[in-house]
């Protein structure tokens, strides 16, 4: 699938400088960006260069017909609620939230001014849509994580380490997605005999807290998404190795930075695929109308070189499964 959309934004890619001279004249529109995630985090920074690329191919440039204001609350919830505010004070044309606390707090703000989000999972439990075909009101976009993920993710430490039966479930407290996640992890546990411990944490300090109390005795770590664990990454992927906790982690990223094992969405598709929906907005759509669409392509990244770490050895049959197997 990936490769099809690829081909077809090359396709598309001649026709924007087309469309971009006919807004030529047209007033500047406005699109308000509202994060919690790291202003300085590279790949945080790949995923809205996505987003703002996916724009650029549909015809708004930054700076010539549209103008973009990003906020970065990082960890400061304080500071959420206040650019939150902020952004809705502007009066965009159109906002754009991630991840799930982003549009929670744009969504406490304003019920008319038109949202777009990504990397946000269940807004219909959320409270923040209607429905996934027909959100009504101000809001639509693009789930990353179906809560059912984690049963895979417990399959997956089974496959890998089959003789663990513990298992810490690092998650962010206060987060509204997170809860979905727990429950969907612990349905699945008796079928796996595995033993959980949840271990909410706010940020680094607790999150050493929590894994060094953990690997007191063995086991391994499921990392579900949250900015937390997307900002403190590379800490809790040397907690692991310190510890010599398999884990398994929710974005390809953990896995290329040196973490064992990661299932989920590539988070640049929706960020792209969210800039369609800005420009269907502001050529007059109505977010209502625009059904939220859910993640097609989940992705397996094994990392052989801490799994070798680790003294773990990988099934052949099971990396041929993979999307791609760093050694």
């Amino acid at each position: 699938m990936k490769r099809r959309e690829f081909i077809t934004l090359i396709g598309g890619a001649t026709a924007w400088p087309l469309a971009a001279r006919a807004q030529q004249g047209e007033r500047m529109r406005r699109i308000g960006v509202l994060t919690i995630l790291a202003e300085n985090d590279p790949e945080v920074k790949a995923w809205l260069a996505a987003f703002q690329d996916g724009l650029q191919q549909l015809g708004w440039t930054q700076g010539r017909n549209i103008s973009i204001d990003y906020r970065w609350a990082g960890e400061d919830r304080e500071r959420l609620r206040a650019y939150a505010a902020e952004l809705v004070k502007m009066s965009p044309d159109v906002l754009f939230a991630a991840p799930t606390p982003a549009l929670a707090a744009l969504h406490r703000e304003t019920r008319s001014l038109p949202i777009v989000f990504a990397q946000v999972s269940d807004p219909v439990k959320l409270g923040l849509v209607a429905n996934l075909a027909r959100p009504g009101g101000n809001i639509t976009g693009f789930t990353t994580v179906e809560h059912a993920i984690g049963g895979k993710w417990l399959e997956l430490i089974r496959d890998t380490a089959p003789g663990l039966t513990r298992v810490a479930i690092i998650f962010e407290v206060d987060n509204p997605s997170q809860p979905a996640y727990l429950q969907a992890i612990e349905a699945a546990a008796p079928a796996f005999g595995v033993e959980l411990t949840r271990a909410g944490v706010r940020n680094a300090a607790e999150i050493e807290g929590v894994i060094d109390a953990f690997a007191r005795s063995k086991g391994a770590l499921i990392v579900v998404p949250s900015a937390v664990g997307i900002s403190h990454r590379d800490l809790i992927i040397a907690l692991a190795a310190r510890h010599r906790l398999p884990a398994v982690y929710p974005y390809r990223v953990f896995a290329r930075s040196g973490g064992f094992m990661s299932y989920g969405v590539d988070l640049t598709d929706p960020y792209r695929r969210a800039a369609g929906y800005v420009d269907r907005i502001l050529k007059g759509a109505k977010p209502g109308d625009l059904p939220v669409q859910l993640a097609t392509k989940f992705e397996l990244v094994v990392n052989l070189k801490t799994a070798k770490a680790l003294g773990l050895t990988i099934p052949e049959p099971f990396l041929q499964h993979a999307d791609e197997v760093i050694e």
